[in-house]
């Protein structure tokens, strides 16, 4: 193994500030993504710099708050080690974010290579502070060949899962390395579990969807999270006072839908125990835990028009979705 240069090793001790919270430098992988652009701007302007490692360079990323641009794979250790001069916090967010954006070798091989890579060098680095993407696809639903159903709802975070793709098993690897990185290295991680994120393009495509077609939102359970809270749940998993490694789902309240969820589930997931009440749109995840130790709640909710139940005419046509 390659020893860590003194030089970056020194500029990273010295980045850290045990007297805030906020960190000054972070790097922010996979930052040209739709979640990545969002918390680089957000992070910018929080005041932090931000360190950006991209696979491609976009060549706007100084324009939304990167002052720093590495370019290569996540799962290479020398330009790892070298993005994380002065940095004292990560957000892990590169990765192939389905199972069709590779060969199942290529998906769970590359993200949980990654994975390992960026949390390994920077503990190595003296980083105390990370963040990860995890995904609601840790399941198993969303990406299973045949129709799978949540053994209760709300899910929390102790919910079986029941995975069948290389994706989400990437994530539930993931989720096991931070634990182990936070036990290795005297971390703080907090992995993620992001549902469908959205934004004006994909909710144009999205919505309409759905509200033709539920059945397609049954597997993601109709949630979602708007892309400028992903960004803000970010911020807050690397800056809140909090100790060792943690998973949550972040999600908004309600979901992407304007039936009520009761006839969604009693239509969809009639057999999976139903352990609280979820009146009108109430998405039918637990959010406490995001609540509890991060204070999220998520602010960008849709306002949508109830229709009634079930949906008259299904859909014939199927939206083109945006690019990935």
């Amino acid at each position: 193994m390659s020893a860590v240069s003194p030089v970056i090793a020194a500029s990273v001790a010295s980045a850290v500030s045990p007297e805030s919270p906020t960190p000054r430098r972070v790097l922010v992988t996979g930052a040209a993504g739709l979640v990545g652009r969002v918390v680089t701007r957000a992070f910018a302007g929080h005041g932090a710099a931000v360190t950006a490692l991209v696979y491609e360079d976009p060549g706007d990323l100084a324009e939304i708050g990167a002052d720093r641009v590495a370019v290569g794979d996540a799962g290479d250790p020398d330009l790892v080690r070298e993005a994380l001069a002065d940095v004292d916090a990560v957000v892990h967010l590169a990765a192939l974010p389905t199972p069709e954006h590779g060969t199942p070798l290529q998906v769970f091989g590359g993200n949980t290579q990654a994975t390992f890579n960026v949390l390994e060098e920077a503990g190595r680095l003296g980083v105390r502070r990370a963040a990860v993407a995890s995904s609601l696809s840790i399941l198993g639903l969303p990406w299973a060949r045949r129709t799978l159903h949540p053994a209760y709802v709300p899910i929390d975070e102790d919910a079986p899962l029941q995975l069948e793709d290389p994706y989400g098993l990437s994530k539930q690897v993931d989720e096991a390395t931070s634990e182990m990185m936070a036990r290795r290295h005297g971390m703080d991680v907090v992995a993620l579990r992001f549902p469908f994120i959205s934004d004006d393009v994909r909710a144009a495509w999205r919505l309409p969807l759905l509200a033709d077609d539920p059945a397609a939102g049954a597997p993601e359970l109709w949630t979602y999270l708007d892309v400028r809270d992903a960004a803000e749940a970010a911020w807050l998993a690397i800056t809140v006072p909090l100790q060792g490694f943690h998973k949550v789902f972040v999600a908004a309240p309600d979901t992407f839908v304007p039936y009520p969820t009761a006839d969604l589930l009693a239509a969809y997931h009639p057999d999976a125990e139903v352990r609280a009440p979820m009146p009108g749109r109430t998405a039918p995840l637990d959010l406490r835990a995001a609540e509890r130790l991060l204070g999220f709640e998520a602010r960008h909710v849709l306002d949508l028009e109830p229709r009634p139940w079930p949906p008259s005419d299904p859909a014939q046509d199927v939206p083109t979705p945006p690019p990935s």
